[in-house]
C-alpha cells in the first residue's frame, strides 16, 4: 500500500516548472507559422532518370474534317468496358487540333500532341505519324544495305 501512495504522490504544483514559450502569449509569430515534427522528412524529387508521367498528353487518331483554316477534326477510337456487360467496346472522340500548315487530308493519322489552348476548342497539336507502309519499306532497305539475303531470299 505504501508503495501505491508513493507513486501516486506528485511534487507540489509550486515546484513543476512548465517551460513553453505559449505561457502568457509570448510567442513570436515564427513559431507558430509552420509545426515541426521529427517524422516529417524533407519531400525528395523522383529520381531524374524516370520519364514524366503523361498520362492524356498525347493521341492518336484518323482525321476527319479538314475543311477549317489551320484546323483539323481528329476522331480518337478507345476501347473501354461496356458498363453492364463489361465486354470491350470501341468508344469514338473527336477532337480540334491546330495544324499551322494545313498539311493533313482526311483519312491522314495524325497524333495529338496536348498544348496550351489555342482557341476555345482547341488544346491539342496535331502531328504527323509515319505511315506502317514506309516502316517496311526501311526494313527493306536496310537488309539490302547489309547485303545479307534473308533465308526466304535464298535459292532453295
Amino acid at each position: 500500500m505504501s508503495l501505491a501512495t508513493s507513486l501516486l504522490q506528485f511534487p507540489p504544483l509550486h515546484t513543476v516548472k512548465l517551460s513553453t514559450p505559449f505561457i502568457h502569449g509570448s510567442t513570436p509569430l515564427t513559431l507558430l507559422s509552420k509545426p515541426s515534427s521529427f517524422l516529417t522528412q524533407p519531400t525528395s524529387s523522383p529520381p531524374s532518370f524516370l520519364p514524366p508521367i503523361r498520362a492524356m498528353k498525347s493521341l492518336q487518331g484518323r482525321v476527319v474534317c479538314a475543311t477549317s483554316d489551320k484546323t483539323v477534326a481528329v476522331e480518337v477510337v478507345r476501347l473501354a468496358p461496356h458498363p453492364k456487360y463489361k465486354r470491350r467496346v470501341r468508344k469514338k472522340k473527336k477532337y480540334q487540333a491546330h495544324d499551322p500548315e494545313n498539311q493533313f487530308k482526311v483519312g491522314d493519322i495524325v497524333q495529338l500532341e496536348k498544348s496550351r489552348p489555342i482557341s476555345k476548342t482547341k488544346t491539342f497539336l496535331a502531328i504527323s505519324v509515319p505511315s506502317r507502309n514506309s516502316r517496311k519499306k526501311e526494313t527493306d532497305e536496310a537488309s539490302e544495305e547489309l547485303g545479307i539475303p534473308f533465308e526466304s531470299q535464298q535459292p532453295a
